[in-house]
């Protein structure tokens, strides 16, 4: 105990130390940084053109899904037929929000509307990997939808699990995805995990997947390749299973892009139908620029390679920074994704409130521990979304020395406090 407590002191030191400084710094969500958002400063000039190939004024109403020019271009990046695909709004986060409140208004497939069973006491439930997309979580309970954690295993969600839960209960009907470099974990979804969730059984018949593919092209070396869940579905019976969205949020400018959704040709067709009461077309100029800037799937691409040097390096210093503070401590483990935009931490137990209470109080801005668990609760209190992407290179040290200094002193006032319980 006498040397927990001479740790804790010294560990106090360095934190008042921190304290003094009136730092604000943030690491709590994956906004692109300063250099990110200046390699699409082109798309902030004057347009080449408002007319489409056929001539089209794209200045005027119209084209509810999509200009086609937009819905090729992404059609080539993602490997998906350009007429399953509606380009929409700004965000997929408004893209998604919007689609399942249309499943709670309208149904699918001829199916009861997903609020009918919410008024009838029994709300409809869906599947979330865990830890996931805190986004994801906050659609479900606005919308009151019930959550039922699944663990999220190395190639990606634990299949026995859901395929057992899907087969069983017919109020199960969909599960939320992120299959390429999973926000916060960075899980790749291997073949076989894609061809269960396409061909799996499932008691409801308008069970569907929320395939949010943010980080599709968000690749650091060599690109991850992940397996066409369109497809799958289509050759498993199940066309109409998958919702695949995507969106130019962490490409060119955050709510200021393009986002698209996929799908069966039934869903695709419910979808414009809805939205034809909604709009007389979406934003067809931020298309338009949007082509005339990448022009073909090889232009996105070699832009992604350009975020791939800004965005690496502040990883890499995270990593270092836990390696040479906390490696061989006991008091974290941690990921080392591929590509993506964040690190999952594991504190010990008990530990990930502190942590980051402690940051905070020292000016360091986190996720809140637990956000990546539905209705933010994480059992073991241990998990901390890190998002290297925003701050400086210069900050970032700073917060990593902070940060480093937070864990093992959560850490050493927890084992102080567990010895002197025993």
């Amino acid at each position: 105990m006498a040397a927990l407590e001479t740790q804790l002191t010294e560990l106090q030191k360095q934190y008042d130390d921190f304290k003094t400084l009136g730092l604000q710094l943030n690491m709590a969500r994956g906004k692109p940084g300063s250099g990110q958002l200046d390699l699409s400063a082109g798309l902030l000039g004057a347009f080449p053109s408002y007319k489409l190939e056929d001539g089209t004024d794209a200045r005027n109403y119209g084209i509810l899904n999509g200009i086609p020019e937009c819905r090729n271009l992404f059609a080539g990046l993602l490997g998906i037929n350009a007429d399953r695909i509606i380009a929409g709004a700004s965000s997929s986060l408004n893209v998604m929000f919007d689609t399942m409140a249309s499943l709670c208004l309208f149904g699918t497939g001829g199916g009861k509307p997903w609020h009918y069973y919410k008024f009838e006491g029994t709300p409809v439930k869906f599947l979330c990997p865990v830890p996931g997309y805190d986004r994801h979580f906050t659609i479900c309970e606005e919308l009151g939808i019930e959550m039922i954690p699944v663990p999220l295993l190395e190639d990606g969600p634990d299949m026995d699990m859901v395929s057992e839960l899907a087969a069983k209960d017919p109020l199960i009907k969909g599960i939320w995805c992120v299959p390429l470099y999973s926000n916060p974990e960075g899980v790749c979804y291997s073949d076989e995990v894609v061809d269960r969730l396409a061909s799996m059984e499932t008691a409801a018949e308008d069970f569907r997947i929320f395939w949010d593919n943010a980080y599709g092209v968000h690749h650091f070396e060599e690109r991850t390749p992940l397996k066409d869940i369109l497809a799958a579905c289509e050759s498993a019976g199940h066309p109409d299973r998958t919702y695949y969205f995507f969106s130019t949020s962490k490409i060119t400018f955050p709510g200021a892009g393009v986002a698209l959704v996929a799908s069966g040709e039934k869903n695709i067709n419910e979808l414009k139908k809805h939205m034809s009461a909604q709009t007389i077309g979406h934003n067809k100029l931020n298309q338009l620029h949007h082509v005339q800037f990448f022009k073909t799937p090889e232009g996105i691409r070699h832009h992604m390679e350009l975020h791939a040097k800004e965005l690496a390096p502040r990883f890499q210093m995270v990593l270092d920074w836990l390696e040479r503070e906390i490696s061989g401590t006991g008091y974290a483990r941690w990921t080392s994704p591929k590509g993506g935009y964040f690190i999952s931490l594991y504190t010990k137990p008990g530990c990930a409130s502190r942590t980051v209470e402690l940051a905070k109080n020292a000016g360091l801005t986190l996720t809140p521990a637990g956000a990546a668990y539905p209705y933010g609760n994480d059992p073991e209190d241990s998990h901390i979304r890190i998002a290297p992407s925003y701050p400086s290179l210069e900050e970032l040290e700073k917060a990593m020395k902070l940060f480093c200094i937070c864990i093992k002193l959560a850490a050493t006032e927890h084992l102080l406090k567990e010895e002197k319980e025993n």
